[in-house]
């Protein structure tokens, strides 16, 4: 690739690294695409917000159509065939289990006391007896949630309001002496290790500290094809000095090539194996949590889109809705949509529908609505129903008239 390269060509770049090229997503996915999809993604960030679905059922559906949940699922937190593991990564993730070795680094700084979360730094400090009997209690009776440990308290609400209990179990999760063994609803049900994790992973080598956040930094290339030094370390939310020695070695050795992107203030980095496709993208609506607009800036900067999550925002002041997910129409981030499952109405609520200033309203209300039939059907729910709000409702509305 040249030395300096188009917007539109960056792009493509992104969008192919992520999965976006641009094939339509056919008849119902197995595994063996869905595995594909995360080996290109690296990891699933979750949330616990519901509105429309958890956030990390979202990015694969995204890439290709209406699969099985319930296999995901199985293969997050099942006993026989489980394929990923929990931990921190990009906030709380799922990721492969043959990158277990390269999160170890992180767990190992949290049972120093030198973990990202300094709440649990201090509880790990303070609390030492207390989580070696919590650590205990966990060994002796197998997956426990925090409302299953003795003297652990109440919640007492708010973002780290956690319970006594919870605090010490999640403290024990962030050092890797208990992991996520599976989910109780979507209560995280905590264990040992050994008990979860298979022991051909536990066996493998623990890579230093300092390989395991390069080869994290080239990951994070690979997953988004070009990006900022800010983007790559964002992507698993690495330490910055640590991170810029781990981009100059990989400069220097080949791995990423520094590079110039048209409108882009900073540089930008090539994974080697990045591709420049003909044409990419595809037509899907992204979780907010999706990996191509996660970074709020980097999106701005690709797509022109400028992205906020609203959640916390008073409704007076929201401008374009509560949960709102953004829609990608070929290359480009056309429409945005506040959506809401309503599971008793068996219905997937439009509260509120956008369209970019760029974007042709009817073409994009018709790919737009498209979209939501395919994901109401992916939900259980029988159709979308579209409200008054947003300069493409109308339009939406229009569509939705139009057979299927």
């Amino acid at each position: 690739m040249a030395e300096s390269l188009p917007l539109a060509e960056a792009r493509r770049v992104a969008l192919a690294a992520q999965g976006f090229t641009g094939s339509h997503r056919g008849a119902r996915p197995g595994w063996k695409r869905m595995e594909a999809a995360l080996r290109r993604l690296h990891l699933l960030q979750i949330d616990s917000v519901n509105v429309v679905t958890r956030a990390h059922y979202l990015p694969l559906y995204s890439r290709l159509g209406p699969y099985a949940q319930a296999m995901l699922d199985e293969r997050s937190f099942g006993q026989t065939k489980r394929a990923l593991f929990e931990c921190w990564a990009h906030e709380a993730s799922l990721l492969p289990l043959d990158l277990h070795p390269l999160m170890r680094w992180r767990m190992a700084r949290a049972r120093a006391g030198e973990g990202t979360y300094q709440q649990m730094n201090r509880f790990g400090r303070q609390e030492r007896r207390y989580l070696r009997e919590v650590l205990e209690f966990v060994i002796r009776t197998g997956p426990t949630g925090a409302s299953d440990v003795p003297g652990g308290g109440k919640a007492e609400g708010g973002w780290w309001g956690w319970s006594r209990g919870k605090l010490a179990l999640e403290t024990l999760f962030d050092q890797g002496l208990l992991t996520a063994a599976t989910r109780r609803g979507f209560e995280r049900l905590y264990d040992v290790p050994e008990r979860v994790i298979p022991a051909d992973i536990l066996d493998l080598p623990t890579p230093g500290e300092a390989d395991a956040i390069r080869q994290l930094m080239a990951l994070s290339a690979e997953a988004l094809g070009i990006a900022t030094e800010a983007d790559l370390r964002d992507y698993f939310r690495l330490p910055l000095a640590e991170s810029r020695k781990a981009l100059a070695e990989l400069v220097e050795e080949g791995t990423l090539v520094s590079t110039a992107v048209e409108g882009w203030t900073q540089k930008a980095y090539l994974h080697r194996e990045a591709r420049l496709p003909k044409r990419a993208g595809g037509q899907a609506l992204l979780s907010p949590f999706d990996p191509l607009v996660w970074e709020r800036s980097r999106a701005e900067r690709l797509f022109g889109f400028r992205y906020r999550l609203e959640i916390y925002t008073p409704a007076n002041r929201r401008i374009h809705g509560y949960y709102v997910l953004p829609f990608l129409e070929g290359e480009r981030l056309t429409a945005r949509v506040c959506l809401k499952a309503d599971r008793q109405a068996g219905l997937l609520r439009v509260n509120a529908a956008h369209a970019e200033r760029e974007a042709d309203a009817a073409e994009t209300a018709r790919a737009l609505m498209a979209e939501l039939r395919l994901m109401a059907g992916w939900l259980g729910l029988e159709r979308p129903v579209i409200s008054r709000r947003g300069n493409l409702a109308r339009a939406l509305s229009a569509a939705a008239q139009r057979p299927a």
